[in-house]
């Protein structure tokens, strides 16, 4: 590598200079706050650790998006955590084993091979919550609502949209299709891109039932405000009994929120199958307008600590702070900084420790190097005292 090109960064990875770094800072403070006020115990995962168990359950889907790297004091393979979801639901089901409900949370730095979009970071710091033991509707609802009120404390609020779906009507619906394997995956390829033209082609060629052809089509169409609902329960009146499950239960969900946040504009999307191979119940995530890509996801995904030796209902969501920050418009609490001249007086030393100890900045001034620029005031002495002085 040349001199010149010693200070570039890999491509996709971000660091933060001094502004940015403490509003990100003071953010995840903020929210580890949160979080812990609603009874979620923070936990601090490995930034690597065997490559097998970073991609068991879950993190089998991450595994090309895995930094992988040789361990020199064992010789086994090494993987630099893409996701510190497999990680939290490994502690739950092998380290902690707690009886009854578990509430942990996390804030960290990941690494993906690949950015998840063209404009992403390498290298997020993901921030998130999950709840395990638990597997009826009122811990979807808690985790939900934490999302929105970490959206809330960010700044975000104000713009927010929760997209809300459910994977048992798709597998509901695929129960009565009976697809072949290949062509659940044509369904699910079509789906994911919203190609509807190509849909129609699709089940056209499947020669199914009226009634299921129909289902198949409708499907990717099924979006838009709580009247959505309505239509697919109209739409799904034959269908198996999951399906209408599924639609009950978003409709109860939709129902609890809007007691909780009465002016959360929440979006429904039936065909919405991020994470279809692991997750098993409801999935949401939250967006704002002026940002293409979900701003934080989650949802529910029973089972989890099975491959761990503890199989564990569980329902959670996590976000970018990097991004939440980006994305704010908050500004961060301008900090005083006093400057203090460089002299060895013990009234001084103690003046410095007292101001630190109330949340001031103090800059001690060093020789032949003037920090003034950086200070909106001076530690003056006046009448045998050390006082503070605007400059």
């Amino acid at each position: 590598m040349a001199l010149a090109d010693r200070w570039l960064l890999p491509e996709g990875v971000q660091e933060l200079l001094p502004s940015q770094a403490r509003r990100v800072e003071l953010s995840r403070r903020r929210l580890l706050d949160l979080y812990e006020h609603w009874g979620y115990e923070l936990v601090m995962p490995p930034l690597f650790e065997h490559l097998e168990s970073l991609l068991t359950g879950v993190g089998r889907d991450l595994e090309l998006n895995t930094v992988k790297a040789t361990d020199q004091m064992s010789g086994h393979l090494i993987g630099v955590r893409a996701d510190i979801t497999p990680q939290v639901a490994r502690i739950d089901a092998h380290r902690l084993r707690t009886p009854g409900v578990t509430r942990l949370c996390y804030a960290g730095p990941v690494v993906h091979a690949m950015p998840t979009q063209p404009l992403a970071s390498r290298n997020p710091l993901q921030i998130g919550a999950e709840l395990y033991g638990h597997s009826g509707i009122e811990s979807d609802v808690e985790v939900i609502s934490l999302m929105v009120e970490t959206m809330q404390a960010v700044g975000l609020e104000h713009e927010l949209s929760i997209d809300l779906g459910h994977v048992g009507v798709f597998t509901g619906l695929m129960e009565v299709a009976q697809l072949t394997e290949q062509q659940k995956e044509q369904y699910l390829d079509i789906l994911s891109r919203k190609a509807l033209p190509e849909l129609t082609l699709f089940v056209n060629a499947l020669d199914a039932k009226p009634i299921i052809a129909k289902c198949l089509l409708e499907l990717p169409r099924l979006n838009g405000g709580v009247e959505v609902l309505a239509r697919a329960r109209q739409l799904f009146a034959e269908a198996p009994a999951r399906v209408l499950d599924a639609i009950e239960y978003l409709q109860q969900l939709t129902d609890r929120l809007a007691l909780r946040f009465s002016d959360l504009d929440q979006y429904f999307d039936l065909s919405e199958l991020r994470g279809y191979n692991y997750h098993t119940g409801v999935v949401f995530a939250a967006y704002i307008p002026r940002f293409g890509q979900a701003i934080a996801k989650g949802g529910r995904y029973d089972e989890i600590g099975r491959d761990f030796g503890r199989a564990r209902p569980a329902t959670g969501f996590s976000a970018d702070l990097y991004t939440l920050v980006e994305l704010s418009s908050d500004v961060a609490p301008s900090l005083q900084r006093v400057l203090a001249p460089a002299e060895e007086d013990a009234s001084l030393l103690e003046k410095v420790k007292q101001l630190r100890a109330d949340g001031v900045s103090v800059i001690y001034a060093l020789s032949d190097v003037e920090p003034a620029t950086k200070c909106t005031a001076q530690l003056v002495q006046r009448n045998g005292e050390w006082v503070v002085s605007d400059l």
